[in-house]
């Protein structure tokens, strides 16, 4: 059977209780293994020494580890190591809880200064976020940017949306969601109650309960055993009634004697399982004991098993490794600053925004303490205000929302490109007292920024410190080689580097780009020109304003809710010669321009695009008419492309860089060592930027590779905004 490599709901349930023995223990300092292993060192006055580890990688897991299975501190710490140290060095371990029943472990320490919150999510790609006491994010492995969620240093952290626990849920609500099913019990309940298909098994065997059982054909008398094992099981978690197993299984895979190898772990769990019962077992005292048992030899396993070859290069420092995580870093720190100034600028503009309209805010706030000093409940002067804004009253309508709690109101106020802002107002001050609080929120994110622009610096000089190792590395080597080379010529070599079979290698040097235009929609066209795109109305504005040259193309679709695509003749700070662009190129811009507009949005094969100089876009309307923010006026001839395909490829690049890339097909594929064709369809953007990376991950040899360079999070970056089918 496949071996465990992630803890499940239920065996962080069981975890978070013996976890929490350690509370009081102290932290010595924190490391970082390979971009995804995380370790507190602690101090417990009991105990002794602990050792706290995460991992967030292909295994996931969080336990206390046996000081003797935790290998030798790595070099030097990256930035998250350096930050996690300098906020928790010295601070008390307060605990750890697991949100609500999804696989995340929430670490809470405490220092006089400052308290820090850890979040462990070991589920989907992982990640290991550090909280601050408001809950806004330090800093994380990775940045994510969903519509759904986002964490980024600088932002508030957003827990995933709320799963069911099926432990805790009454019996009317399990009645309920197993009856809505339109599948068989042991489906319904590993997927629908969140159980994972083991668990699910195993209720159904506790229960006594055909697995195959088809919910229209479930009795009540059934639904109710299966109700009462699940709360068995709760009932045994929560008292810390467990009997941890860690399972082994013989090397030949029937659980019998096999040969002389010793076996191999192939689960762990709480308390011992029916489902399990044919294979031996080896018991623990506790069930965080079990768990670090289990993951120590799993990983010595792998290693034994040659999961983990020594390529013939091993000696070789893995600069292209440090230096991929460097510039890793960089470009999260750039996304903080990005995120402050645009944050800082929204409350400057708030601010802006109450002395343009002084007299209106000052009616709506004079308005509302006056009725405060007489006493009025806050819903009376709500109702009072909504009754204002039927009649028409300016002040009124422009009250959105009234929170007596905070003792607050929302205004909304229109900018000057006629965009509604909403702005929070303290209701017991005055417009001055509001706009001052706005100004001086805009000078503590500056602040901000000014700290991630030194960390940037930083950053940096580890970067060119590496450099500077390799380059020396590579210099000595040079020398000692001497006449050693091979006396093949060089278009030999070219031509055997071009060959080479990316899927199989073992190990795959990560060669991260630093591009100022990945920000964007963007890809190469199969000549070798840029093209870029805007994600929103703002990006658009940009494009044209910033980034737009004399000689280059500008592309736009019939269809209304498309991005601005640029066809370049060269870079930002190049300068460009008129350029006669092949046919081929001009129809790989359209097909761009088209696949990530409300064609594919709407589910439509094709559509139709067309193209213009830069001297026929224009922002100014005429005489009468209003342009919205990310639009523009075009004025002469247009080239049209008619019926062009919606169909998008996104995949793996390993030279001359190593990254996710996506555009049309006949652009990508060349260019990718692997890659998937998507066309319009059922899969929502999300579900299919995971199905890319499992795909994609499967057929290279090397998986990690593929998990730092091209995750789901950098696939859905290149995959159009509405349903997605692949292309056989």
């Amino acid at each position: 059977m496949d071996q465990k490599r992630e803890l499940s709901s239920i065996d962080l349930a069981a975890l978070v209780t013996e976890l929490n023995r350690y509370e009081g223990a102290k932290v010595d300092k924190a490391y970082l293994y390979d971009d995804d292993l995380l370790r507190l060192k602690l101090r417990d006055f009991d105990r002794g020494r602990v050792e706290l580890m995460i991992e967030v990688g292909d295994v996931k897991r969080a336990h206390a580890a046996d000081p003797d299975n935790v290998a030798d501190a790595p070099g030097r710490p990256p930035n998250f190591a350096k930050m996690l140290r300098n906020r928790l060095s010295g601070a008390d371990f307060a605990g750890v809880e697991q949100y609500e029943f999804d696989r995340i472990l929430t670490f809470e320490f405490e220092r006089e200064d400052q308290n820090t919150t850890l979040v462990a999510e070991l589920f989907g790609q992982g990640n290991v976020a550090a909280l601050d006491e408001t809950g806004e994010v330090i800093g994380a492995l990775s940045t994510v940017r969903l519509k759904s969620r986002t964490v980024a240093p600088g932002s508030q952290y957003e827990y995933p949306a709320s799963r069911l626990n099926p432990l805790t849920v009454s019996r009317g609500g399990f009645d309920r969601h197993m009856r809505e099913s339109d599948s068989d019990v042991v489906r319904t309940l590993a997927t629908q109650l969140n159980l994972g298909g083991l668990y699910a098994e195993e209720v159904c065997t506790r229960a006594g309960v055909p697995k195959e059982t088809p919910i229209e054909e479930a009795t009540d008398d059934q639904l109710g055993a299966l109700h009462d094992a699940l709360s068995r099981l709760d009932e045994r978690l929560r008292s810390g009634d467990i009997d941890p197993r860690v399972y082994e299984e013989s090397v030949d895979g029937d659980g019998g004697d096999g040969d002389d190898t010793d076996p191999r772990v192939v689960d762990v769990t709480p308390f011992p399982l029916a489902e399990h019962e044919g294979l031996p077992s080896v018991g623990f005292d506790s069930f965080n004991a079990a768990v670090d048992e289990y993951f120590y030899r799993l990983g010595n396993e792998a290693t034994d098993d040659g999961e983990a070859p020594a390529d013939a290069t091993a000696s070789r420092p893995d600069f292209e490794e440090e230096i991929a995580k460097q510039e890793r870093i960089i470009e999260q720190q750039r996304g903080a600053i990005e995120g402050f100034e645009e944050q800082a600028q929204a409350e400057r503009e708030r601010a802006e925004l109450l002395y343009a309209n002084y007299d209106l805010v000052d009616e709506v706030l004079s308005t509302v303490r006056e009725a405060r000093e007489n006493e009025v409940p806050w819903d009376e002067i709500a109702a009072t205000l909504d009754a204002g804004a039927e009649r028409g009253i300016p002040a009124a309508a422009a009250v959105v929302d009234v929170d007596g709690g905070e003792g607050a109101v929302t205004v909304e106020l229109d900018d000057e490109d006629g965009d509604a802002v909403r702005v929070d107002l303290d209701a017991s001050e005055g417009v001055e007292v509001n706009a001052d609080r706005l100004y001086q929120e805009a000078k503590r994110v500056e602040e901000k920024k000014a700290g991630a622009k030194a960390a940037i610096e930083s950053t940096r000089e580890e970067l060119e410190a590496v450099k500077e190792r390799k380059a020396e590395w590579e210099e000595q080597q040079a020398a000692d080689d001497g006449s050693d080379g091979d006396d093949g010529d060089d278009e030999g070599d070219d031509e055997e580097a071009h060959e080479t079979d990316w899927l199989s290698r073992s190990s795959i040097p990560i060669r991260s780009p630093d591009d100022w235009f990945e920000r964007f929609r963007w890809f190469r066209t199969s000549t070798g020109y840029l093209v870029i795109g805007g994600r929103n109305a703002d990006q658009n504005e940009e494009l044209v304003k910033k980034y737009m040259g004399k000689h280059d193309r500008f592309f736009h679709t019939q269809a209304h809710g498309g991005p601005v695509t640029l066809l370049k003749a060269a870079g930002p700070s190049e300068s460009a010669d008129p350029v006669d662009f092949s046919e081929e190129t001009l129809r790989e811009a359209a097909q761009f321009a088209v696949s990530y507009s409300s064609d594919w949005k709407d589910g439509r094969g094709a559509g139709d695009a067309y193209m213009v100089e830069p001297d026929q876009v224009s922002k100014t309307p005429e005489s009468g008419e209003y342009i919205e923010k990310g639009s523009f006026v075009i004025r002469g001839d247009r080239t049209y492309f008619e019926d062009v395909p919606c169909r998008i490829a996104v995949g793996v690049q390993c030279e001359p860089v190593t990254r996710a890339i996506g555009g049309p097909p006949s652009a990508i594929v060349d260019r990718a060592a692997a890659h998937l064709t998507f066309e319009p369809g059922m899969y929502a953007q999300n579900d299919a930027a995971m199905v890319a990376y499992r795909n994609l991950k499967e057929r290279f040899a090397d998986q990690s590779f593929v998990r730092k360079v091209a995750s789901a999070d950098q696939l859905q970056e290149f995959l159009p905004p509405g349903g997605s089918d692949i292309v056989d």
